[in-house]
């Protein structure tokens, strides 16, 4: 079975740009080599996007590779496949890690014991259930990102193939 998505790199150092070449290819398990361009959102930095095709899973796996550099912002999906439900990943240095499953819809799916927590914490006065509810759905995350996701429209996109 093949599981495909979009990993996009919103800003890294260039220093740091061969390092997330070779962490994404220890995944996939193939060469890869990443168009990067300079990033309008921030000085000094860069971007890079690639579609990615291989097994269910990998967007987690690059996602774990990524994290430990906390001076980059990225995003990687992974549309569902049959049998598979799909991901969303991001990261930012400011909130660190953000992970949601995605229906075939689209759709952030959120397993009831989420959502029972949240409700419970907000009844028990230690949170607010609405700004919880922003957190499981990502939305503090994709406020950090999006002025780097304009920057990127029109930006070249190749494509990644996982080693089988």
């Amino acid at each position: 079975m093949s599981a495909r998505g979009v990993l996009y790199v919103h800003s890294a150092q260039p220093a740091l740009c061969p390092h997330i070449e070779w962490a994404v290819a220890g995944v996939l398990g193939v060469p890869v080599d990443l168009t990067w361009t300079p990033q309008p959102a921030a000085p000094n930095v860069v971007r890079a996007q690639a579609e990615w095709e291989g097994r269910p899973g990998i967007a987690a796996a690059i996602t774990s590779s990524l994290m430990g550099w906390q001076r980059i912002r990225f995003e990687i999906t992974e549309d569902a496949s049959p049998g598979v439900d799909g991901s969303r990943h991001a990261y930012t240095p400011t909130l660190g890690a953000f992970s949601a499953v995605i229906g075939a819809g689209g759709d952030i799916l959120i397993p009831e014991d989420r959502l029972r927590a949240v409700m419970l914490t907000a009844a028990q006065g230690r949170s607010v259930l609405e700004d919880e509810l922003d957190k499981l759905l990502g939305k503090p995350w994709d406020e950090e990102l999006e002025p780097f996701r304009y920057a990127g429209d029109g930006a070249p996109v190749r494509w990644l193939h996982a080693a089988v």
